[in-house]
Order: C-alpha cells, then structure tokens, then sequence
C-alpha cells in the first residue's frame, strides 16, 4: 500500500523541515507531498532542499495562493495519478502531531476513510481561548445537524482517505476553497456510501507562524453547508 500525506504550505519556513523529518520518522514507508502557494518566506526553497536529501519528499510549486480546498484538489489529483493507494492531509504548522499517524494509518486499513477526531472520546485541543473553542465546537454541531452525517469532528484536517473514495468523488466540482472543503470532500463522501472511522487525537495550536484563518473562511463554511445539503452534492 502507497501511502502519501499532502500538506499545503504557505509560510510554513519555521516548520516544515522539522516537521518532515518527524513524519518521516514515524512512518518510514510513506511520502509527503508540499503543495507550496508560492510562500514569499521561503517555504518552497527549503522544501526543494529536503527533497534534494530525501526523495521521500516531493514538491509541488504552485503559482499563488488559492486557498487550502485548491491546493488539496491538485495534491489530491497528483497522488492519485502517481499511483498512491492512500492519501492522507495534514496542516504544516505541528497542529497535528505526527505521532499520530500510526494509529490513523491502522484505522484507515478497514475503512474507506479515517478522521484524526478532536470531538470523539479521547480527543481534545490545546491552547485554545474560549472563543476558537466555541466557533469550532460549534460549527461541528452546526455542520452535523444540518448534513445529517454522524461523525464528531467534520472540520477535521487531519484525514486518510484509500485511494478509491477519492476516485468516486468529483473532485472537479468541488466549489470550496477554504476550511469549507474539509466539510463539503466529507459531505461528498458520505453521500456516496463511504465511511469514516473516527480516531481521537488531540489538536495543538501552532507555536510559530501565523494562523490562516478568517472571517471570510468562516462565512464560506456557513453558507458552504446550507448550500450543500440544498442541493445534496455528491
């Protein structure tokens, strides 16, 4: 089984190589693709650098920064044309903790996908305020109730997919270009039959960088909901 782990960055310079080498650590018989948004930091250069050490690692340099939904609709679209069995995502800023990836990797061996949950039992954030705690907790519940899906953490990005889930999915009509596509690429995927096991992790805030989250990604995503269970996207 191939496996890759897509991870977008846009200056992520402070963390990426660090935490490649984490990762590559951890599971041994695994890619990870940078999907760099052009990071005028560095991000990309020093990409290329741990590429040129380890060809576990490989590089996609895009053009400009379109959000996190279109850089992992190319990685997506990439792996799967390189022939990989499994295709995992992962935020670049150490909020999601590599020593996770063992467990998510057995859990996705019978299933068609598997979410590195903060809401399931067992799982948890840290170093949240109150209200980045409120707005997630709450979007979830939202998010739930509104699709109808029964899993605890749909704004997860710490997710596996097999490769055939993917293949289903149309990924090419997929709208969403922020936090929403978490949501919608879930959405789409439950409306097909597919299923998702829900392993608990805890998710750290990052220690160093700048969040990418926004008001107007938040406004996506609530509006993104209502749209999708309108229309019942698959």
């Amino acid at each position: 089984m191939r496996t890759v782990i897509c991870i977008p960055t846009y200056n992520e310079r402070e963390n990426l190589a660090s935490l490649a080498e984490e990762i590559l650590a951890t599971v041994t018989d695994t890619d990870i693709m940078v999907l760099d948004d052009n990071s005028p930091d560095g991000t990309g250069q020093v990409a290329d650098l741990l590429a040129k050490k380890d060809p576990r690692i490989k590089v996609v340099h895009r053009a400009r920064k379109e959000g996190l939904g279109r850089a992992y609709l190319d990685g997506f679209r990439r792996a799967l044309d390189a022939g990989y069995d499994r295709i995992f995502e992962m935020d670049a800023d150490f909020s999601h903790q590599p020593r996770y990836l063992p467990e998510l990797f057995r859990a996705l061996d019978d299933s068609d996908a598997v979410i590195g949950s903060r809401y399931t039992s067992g799982g948890g954030v840290e170093n949240w305020g109150w209200y980045r705690r409120f707005l997630s907790k709450g979007g979830n519940v939202y998010a739930k109730s509104v699709l109808g899906m029964p899993y605890q953490d749909l704004t997860a990005g710490f997710v596996g997919f097999k490769r055939h889930v993917l293949e289903a999915i149309d990924l090419a009509s997929i709208k969403s270009e922020g936090y929403s596509f978490q949501l919608e690429l879930k959405y789409r995927a439950h409306r097909l039959g597919f299923t998702f096991v829900e392993v608990p992790i805890v998710f750290f805030d990052r220690v160093a960088g700048n969040s990418k989250m926004s008001k107007a990604i938040v406004r996506e995503a609530v509006w993104r909901v209502v749209q999708l269970r309108a229309k019942g996207r698959v």
